[in-house]
């Protein structure tokens, strides 16, 4: 399957990167990944 990417808003792309500076956010997004990613995995072991 192939995405095609859709056009950037630059609004929203300016305010991602001024979270990316902010290291709260950054680390809020990490822990948010690695939570869904472990959740995930343990569904997977239940199975």
């Amino acid at each position: 399957m192939v995405r095609i990417a859709k056009n950037t808003d630059p609004k929203k792309l300016a305010e991602l990167k001024k979270k990316i500076d902010d290291k709260k956010y950054l680390n809020r997004a990490i822990l948010t990944i690695a939570n869904t990613l472990t959740k995930e995995i343990y569904q997977l072991n239940e199975e």
